[in-house]
């Protein structure tokens, strides 16, 4: 990932990187490491992401007809 500063705003650039590293999943995945996970608790997990995602893709495409 590149950012580049454009006139010497580095203010600007790291408000840019934080929104991409957000967008990016990075802080979520980085406070679900901080402790450990049980395997059953991470499928049970990643099957209620899977949900959302699908619930939203389902929005969209509704939105969009």
């Amino acid at each position: 990932m590149e950012i580049q500063v454009y006139e010497g705003n580095v203010e600007k650039a790291i408000k840019i990187l934080k929104r991409k590293l957000q967008q990016e999943g990075l802080f979520r995945e980085m406070k679900q490491r901080k402790f450990y996970e049980k395997p059953s608790v991470k499928r049970k997990r990643k099957e209620k992401e899977a949900q959302r995602r699908l619930r939203k893709k389902m929005r969209m495409m509704k939105k969009f007809e």
